[in-house]
């Protein structure tokens, strides 16, 4: 793992969202293994494409020079963590998890979108302020909820 400064990110793996997105990606496919093998070319593939387009895409965004390049793929991966987020309403219907676990990871999701959420009015507060680098602290989109990228 690459170090943090306070100054500036070196990449997108210092990012404290994509950080949690790999975290509830990892969650994400522990859950694609455990659905029941008439699921595994349906629901569990459709969880392992979403779950690695999801940090991919916060990857792919950081590595952008281009502002909106940057939010577009931002919006990429808010897609996708709303469609696993969605994948696991399916699980609750189809009594798939315990309700407990569930509720644990969509809250977890729910953290991950706040962040993407944040970051997004980060690099739009940045672009007003061009004078900024181009990768700064995260603690300017942390606790990012509220309004949407």
């Amino acid at each position: 793992m690459r170090t943090t400064s306070k100054v500036s990110f070196k990449t997108f793996e210092d990012l404290e969202v994509h950080k949690l997105a790999r975290e509830f990606r990892k969650q994400m496919y522990e859950v694609s293994r455990r659905l029941p093998a008439s699921e595994k070319y349906d629901l569990a593939s459709q969880i392992r494409r979403a779950a690695v387009s999801l940090t991919n895409n916060v990857a792919e965004g950081h590595g952008r020079y281009h502002f909106l390049d940057q939010l577009r793929f931002l919006l990429l991966a808010r897609g996708s963590l709303e469609e696993l987020i969605d994948d696991l309403n399916v699980c609750a219907d189809e009594h798939y998890l315990l309700a407990e676990e569930i509720e644990k990871l969509q809250e977890l999701g729910w953290r991950v979108h706040n962040l993407i959420n944040g970051y997004g009015r980060y690099l739009r507060n940045r672009k007003a302020n061009a004078a900024t680098p181009l990768h700064e602290d995260s603690s300017s989109y942390e606790n990012g909820g509220g309004q949407d990228v």
